[in-house]
């Protein structure tokens, strides 16, 4: 049952100032043509690598991993607790890796935007995190952007022995369209039988085309990511097949006819965001088929507010819930 003018949930108080300050009132709603400027300021705005790293004992790499179907190569950042390539041509220990996709509506964003989050997990988890880029939608509609991110896997797995990594103990991870991303990578290495993962980390994620939840119509202004926004973000990634039945689940997850057999899975969302409805449906459809889910949402929390409020109590409470599934699924 859909409602279509519902009341947003009310903000945890902690959220009002900085959800004031991304989004001013006078916030005009994202379009097509905004998209190349959008890009442009997020690439300004982003720091280097190098930057967002600081004085954490991280060391870092750049790679490319051949494109699918022979197609252009896929960049790939790699991150690393500090002398861990000395300590893997000594013979040292292999460790546990993430593997990153980022965020930004199947539209924009880069690597980069996630180096901050993965080197402070490099540094606690001590694991090698990888994070990668992808073709955008609406110049690289799907299946781009969900083969690039598992060709990239690929790869990385592939390169366990010289980058010092784990193959069975690997997450794939990542938030929004990220998250999105990541299900839809975790389903494809299931059927394609190419990577066994360990885990899937997902992060308020963008897995539902239909936008049919009563939460998809709860969010239409004033938030970080509004009604408007992912229908746009859909339509740029699908055109004309968006709500119909020719969408794959690897596009959208929710679509997926099965979820048996796919690796354990964490997701998280606020209660005071559009994501909210379908990621509580997924979880419930994973343990229908006797899969491994761990469900948070969090009260009064808005579409990223664990990034745009950290120092918020409900964002530490959301930093600690997942560092703790972490160490249960790498133990």
């Amino acid at each position: 049952m859909t409602t279509m003018n519902p009341k947003p949930v009310p903000l945890d108080p902690e959220m009002l100032a900085p959800l004031a300050l991304l989004v001013p009132p006078d916030t005009p709603p994202m379009t097509r043509a905004m998209l190349a400027a959008i890009r442009a300021e997020m690439e300004r705005g982003i720091p280097s690598v190098e930057a967002a790293v600081g004085d954490l004992p991280v060391e870092w790499s750049e790679h490319r991993a051949p494109g699918p179907d022979g197609g252009d190569d896929i960049p790939i950042t790699i991150l690393a607790p500090r002398g861990h390539g000395a300590r893997v041509k000594a013979g040292g220990a292999p460790l546990p890796a993430l593997y990153n996709i980022h965020g930004g509506g199947m539209m924009v964003g880069n690597r980069r935007m996630d180096v901050p989050r993965l080197a402070a997990m490099v540094v606690e988890h001590g694991v090698v995190a990888a994070t990668v880029d992808y073709r955008l939608a609406p110049e690289h509609p799907d299946p781009a952007p969900v083969e690039d991110c598992h060709a990239g896997l690929v790869w990385f797995a592939g390169q366990a022995r010289d980058l010092g990594i784990d193959p069975d103990r690997l997450i794939v991870m990542g938030g929004s369209a990220g998250g999105g991303l990541s299900a839809g990578v975790a389903l494809m290495a299931r059927d394609r039988n190419s990577v066994k993962l360990a885990g899937q980390l997902l992060l308020c994620p963008m897995i539902d085309d239909t936008n049919s939840t009563l939460s998809s119509h709860q969010f239409l202004a004033g938030t970080t990511w509004t009604r408007a926004a992912n229908l746009l973000g859909w339509e740029c990634l699908l055109g004309d097949r968006m709500g119909t039945d020719q969408v794959s689940p690897y596009a959208a997850p929710t679509r997926a006819a099965d979820l048996s057999g796919l690796p354990p899975a964490f997701i998280e969302a606020g209660s005071a965001e559009m994501f909210r409805d379908e990621n509580i449906a997924y979880a419930n459809r994973i343990w229908a088929a006797g899969g491994s889910a761990e469900l948070h949402v969090w009260s009064g929390g808005f579409h990223g507010f664990d990034v745009f409020a950290p120092e918020s109590e409900l964002a530490r409470a959301a930093l600690a819930s997942r560092s703790s599934w972490i160490r249960r699924i790498l133990r």
